[in-house]
């Protein structure tokens, strides 16, 4: 029989006692909590404004170096139960800063690989004033049709969607997509045809 001094062995799978976790400054582990919100506010107030001059001069303009730093800020609240020295959050926020404006320097390069194409050459004045005009007209056309045509026609056209997931959306057979797609393109090409501009 085991005597009392040796004392009772530890569960299977455990070295010892079982140690508490450090809480984290904010709070629990996992939480952010009230400690964390004032932690991060106080440092948001102090160091925020040299922050993003810090991602200004990285990442080349203010408005890009805001977002770095604000999303640098949404991440220490997030992990400030791992943080275990508030004196050190400042420290993992210039880190965090000098880690996000790399990543927007690296997307900016391989967006740089492959260049927009250049943008078409304004219209005119006529050309916009008959662009709205036709815009005016179709949206006109649109709601003179019946709701299951304008239901089709919007699913097709502006939400690109294929005839089959149309029936799915609208309850409908795909032969019946078809066949209010047809009569809707008919209506449709009637009515502007008669809003035409006077020749």
């Amino acid at each position: 029989m085991a005597t009392a001094s040796r004392g009772a062995r530890p569960a299977p799978g455990r070295t010892g006692a079982a140690r508490p976790q450090t809480a984290a400054p904010g709070g629990a582990p996992g939480a952010a909590g009230p400690g964390a919100d004032h932690a991060v506010t106080v440092l948001y107030h102090r160091h925020y404004a040299a922050l993003v001059r810090e991602a200004a001069l990285l990442v080349g303009d203010v408005a890009t170096a805001e977002d770095v730093v604000q999303d640098c800020f949404i991440a220490l609240h997030r992990a400030w139960w791992r943080v275990r020295d508030a004196g050190s959050a400042l420290f993992y926020l210039r880190r965090s800063v000098i880690n996000t404006s790399r990543s927007v320097l690296r997307r900016r390069a391989v967006a740089g690989r492959h260049p927009p194409l250049p943008a078409p050459p304004l219209p005119s004045a006529e050309d916009s004033a008959l662009a709205v005009a036709q815009l005016s007209a179709v949206r006109a056309a649109l709601r003179a049709l019946p709701a299951r045509q304008r239901e089709v026609l919007v699913l097709r056209y502006y939400a690109d969607l294929p005839e089959t997931q149309i029936a799915a959306v609208l309850g409908i057979s795909r032969g019946s997509v078809k066949v209010h797609a047809a009569r809707a393109k008919d209506a449709l090409r009637a009515a502007l045809a008669d809003s035409g501009p006077p020749t």
